[in-house]
């Protein structure tokens, strides 16, 4: 097998161990040396064309998680902050070994709040599961302590400024995450 075929078909990255592992290790420091692969961090290799592309395989990397937070964020325009990471919610009672790349956050909920407005999104060529625009905003309200009220209010703001915002269902999933007061309250401030 190729070694860029291998890294395509296993989510765009492979670690040297893995390139042991798989006979491939002299094909990895033969295109290394080529540049054609690139050294991401220690161990742990990408192709070159690959890491322009700003999204991974999130089913591969953390099977059921949904992207949300400042992932879910970018990806609907509602913030102008970069993620830094991969935002990935799991459920809280799941236990996920993370790869060494690319960076990934965890975010554990309950199985209620978990499965609250899970959609799917064909983002860079891969089908992910991310949440939808109500419940994304619902997170920026909810964890706004640990993001900033700063950030908050954009992403807030951002979303009332759109045409396809859904007043009715921001307030079921605001009262379903239990917390439709402090969504009250920043619908006031705005106003």
């Amino acid at each position: 097998m190729d070694i860029k075929e291998y890294i395509n078909q296993n989510g765009g990255y492979i670690s040297s161990a893995e390139a042991k592992e798989k006979n491939l290790y002299n094909q990895l420091l033969y295109e290394a040396e080529k540049g054609t692969i690139i050294r991401v961090r220690q161990g742990i290799y990408a192709l070159n064309e690959g890491l322009a592309k700003p999204m991974v395989d999130v089913e591969r990397l953390v099977p059921g998680g949904v992207l949300c937070m400042y992932s879910a964020w970018s990806y609907y325009g509602l913030s102008t902050q970069i993620p830094v990471s991969y935002c990935i919610a799991i459920e809280r009672s799941r236990k996920v070994v993370l790869p060494d790349y690319p960076p990934i956050e965890l975010f554990y909920l309950s199985s209620k709040v978990f499965e609250l407005g899970v959609t799917e999104a064909v983002i860079e060529g891969f089908t992910v599961k991310i949440y939808d625009l109500e419940k994304s905003v619902c997170d920026a309200i909810k964890y706004r302590n640990r993001v900033g009220i700063d950030v908050s209010s954009e992403i807030f703001r951002n979303y009332l400024s759109r045409k396809d915002c859904d007043i009715t269902k921001l307030y079921s999933y605001a009262s379903a995450m239990r917390i439709g007061k402090r969504t009250d309250e920043l619908v006031k401030y705005m106003v």
